[in-house]
């Protein structure tokens, strides 16, 4: 009886040699002029040829993401991408604000359109070291802290971020924005360009007057210069300046142009109005008075020039800024709590200066 063979099965290698021996092989068929492909060679060069079209489609895919990443970057360095930001790391006096009233009536209007149709105008941050500062949206970052206090969900807003800092095309962004959505009055004008010259973003207020109001005609931007001649002489001792209309600003103005500034900070110093009529009629009778007193001839008849000292940060904090006048010199101190002993040694200082 003869033995049974055990049968083994070829490694990888037999395989290799019987497909090359395959391929090798004539084909009994003399008109048959294909070759013989081995199974394994046709399913690499399938995959192959598969391998090659798809590379194509993607490096096709690749150039138009490349190509979209590339735009986006552009336009969030641009600041034309809105972000989601935290309320709480905006600051909201990154650059002094024009506006001092606010419209009680018209911010809980604000709030109701932002609850019922979310904010459609996104602010305008600048990015900062300590987080982001505000340039633009004023009204709309205090609308959204007053809702966050209520609800959560309001604890971001939508902001533009702009490659900006505190200097000048900040100050123009904000004016722009406000004479678009809600005028200023005539004071707030002044008053800005004045407060935008005192921190040395434009060498002068009248510099700050042609940047801030540049699209206003000649007239108009004589009278915000006007009203700013105003907020230098009297700002510090007026109740109600918002309520100045034009023709009591351009008749304080052309007082203080004559010499009327200590006449008018007596007035004021002395007024008790309640209102911003009354008060308008303690300064009309100071008017008056000034345009009937005798002049003094040693005068010449000059009108009254106020120099303002650009104001200095202090190392511990603060800000001191001064302002000379023919009558006198007035020294200021924002930003720091000084007691009555100090405020003394510092007169000390300045008798022993003077003598």
């Amino acid at each position: 009886m003869a033995k049974r063979r055990r049968l083994i099965a070829p490694d990888a290698s037999e395989l290799q040699e019987l497909e090359e021996g395959f391929a090798a092989k004539p084909s009994a068929n003399p008109f048959e002029t294909k070759s013989t492909v081995p199974p394994i060679a046709q399913v690499a060069a399938e995959a192959a040829s598969l391998n090659s079209m798809t590379g194509v489609t993607d490096r096709v895919a690749l150039a138009r993401d490349q190509g979209d990443a590339a735009r986006w970057r552009a336009a969030e360095q641009d600041g034309l991408v809105v972000q989601m930001l935290a309320i709480a790391d905006i600051d909201q006096d990154f650059i002094r604000r024009d506006r001092l009233v606010e419209d009680a009536e018209a911010m809980a209007e604000l709030q109701g359109s932002i609850q019922e149709n979310g904010l459609r105008a996104p602010i305008e941050v600048a990015k900062t070291k300590d987080g982001y500062g505000l340039i633009s949206g004023f009204r709309r970052l205090q609308a959204y802290r007053a809702l966050a206090a209520q609800d959560d969900s309001f604890s971001q807003i939508p902001a533009f971020v702009r490659e900006a800092d505190a200097g000048q095309a900040a100050y123009v962004s904000m004016v722009e924005e406000n004479e678009v959505r809600a005028n200023l009055s005539h004071y707030e004008r002044g008053r800005i360009a004045v407060l935008a010259a005192d921190q040395r973003v434009f060498p002068s207020v009248e510099a700050a007057v042609d940047a801030l109001f540049g699209a206003a005609s000649k007239a108009k931007r004589s009278k915000v210069r006007s009203f700013a001649k105003v907020h230098e002489a009297l700002g510090d001792l007026l109740q109600f300046p918002t309520g100045l209309t034009e023709k009591a600003g351009l008749a304080l103005a052309t007082a203080l142009r004559d010499g009327g500034q200590g006449a008018l900070r007596d007035a004021l110093a002395q007024s008790t109005a309640p209102d911003a009529k009354s008060e308008w009629g303690f300064l009309q009778k100071a008017i008056k008075a000034a345009n009937t007193a005798p002049r003094d001839s040693s005068r010449g008849g000059r009108p009254q020039e106020i120099t303002r000292i650009p104001s200095r940060d202090l190392p511990k904090g603060g800000a001191l800024s001064a302002e000379v006048s023919a009558d006198g010199l007035r020294i200021e101190l924002k930003g720091r709590a000084i007691n009555a002993d100090t405020a003394e040694q510092i007169l000390k200082m300045i008798t022993r200066h003077i003598g």
